[in-house]
């Protein structure tokens, strides 16, 4: 057996807030390069900076990052990440924390397992509220990913740093300016919860249930990994679309609707997979690191309260 020992006790509401947000920002120290790769090969292409100054061409997941490394210093691919790490306290502690909770409350009272569509519903909500809550720290992550810094010529940053971005884009966009992009982010989360939750729940439960497998390390790795693939595949066009509205100037879209009819038509429907290899590195191995820290979090956590509240 591998890891702690699964607790007799349940682990409460505020174990499982506490271990996501934890379990998901060191997810985020180890894969943050690779959603920074994702990102600039998704707005690649309609960035104006880049057009303009002709700077490199991004191929492929090592290629993007090598070339950012080269380009704009070592620390390049780790932009945005304080605001990637306020972003998962909030947003992973809401979507992932507090799943099992909501899922209860759909359940009818006196049936044993949760049906596909109450499961379903439970990721929907959860994801939604998460995004409600973590919106501004998404939209200035992402700024912070797209932006390009080659020193004093050729630059597009703006900021100086992640307070004064929530600021500049308060200021210069108006408050709604920081909830840029929330309706495709609900899209794209309810469905990324949906395919990483569900998919998860329901895997390790088929795991357990059919004695594949037993409640620990394995059994985990094995969810987390199937959850991060179906959850790429389905979320990737949703992501390309979110991504290059969040990361537009004012007055490029109209709408996230106008973004995606203008990307098909410059760029055909194979825009909406790019950045496809790095959506799905970063998604499988941000899945297993995050639910396999997670499942340990949830164990030693419950095993300190447990002896807090012994009276021996």
């Amino acid at each position: 057996m591998v890891g702690l020992k699964p607790s007799d006790v349940p682990p409460t509401m505020a174990v499982k807030f506490l271990g996501a947000g934890t379990a998901a920002c060191f997810a985020d120290l180890l894969t943050f390069p690779l959603d920074t790769a994702k990102v600039r090969l998704q707005i690649q292409g309609e960035n104006p900076v880049a057009r303009t100054a002709r700077l490199v061409q991004y191929r492929g997941v090592l290629g993007t990052i090598l070339t950012m490394v080269r380009t704009e210093g070592l620390c390049s691919p780790y932009n945005g990440l304080v605001a990637g790490l306020q972003r998962q306290m909030s947003f992973a502690s809401i979507r992932i924390g507090l799943y099992d909770s909501v899922k209860q409350v759909y359940t009818p009272q006196g049936t044993d397992s949760s049906s596909l569509t109450t499961r379903i519903l439970a990721g929907c909500t959860t994801g939604a509220m998460a995004v409600t809550c973590a919106q501004p720290t998404d939209v200035v992550k992402v700024r912070f990913q797209a932006s390009i810094h080659l020193g004093s010529s050729g630059s597009d940053r703006k900021y100086s740093g992640t307070m004064d971005a929530y600021r500049t884009i308060a200021r210069e966009e108006g408050v709604r300016g920081l909830w840029k992009g929330t309706l495709p982010n609900i899209m794209r989360n309810a469905i990324v919860n949906c395919a990483e939750v569900v998919t998860y729940d329901i895997l390790k439960e088929k795991l357990l249930d059919h004695h594949l497998l037993t409640d620990n390390f394995p059994c985990h790795f094995a969810s987390a990994f199937g959850a991060g693939f179906c959850a790429t595949v389905v979320a990737s066009p949703v992501d390309v679309v979110k991504t290059r509205y969040m990361n537009s100037p004012p007055g490029q879209y109209l709408s996230p609707l106008d973004c995606m009819i203008k990307m098909v038509a410059q760029e055909g429907p194979t825009a909406f997979y790019k950045g496809f290899t790095p959506s799905f590195l970063r998604l499988g191995s941000w899945n297993v690191v995050m639910f396999v820290t997670y499942e340990q979090l949830k164990r030693a956590l419950m095993k300190v309260q447990i002896l807090r509240e012994s009276p021996f």
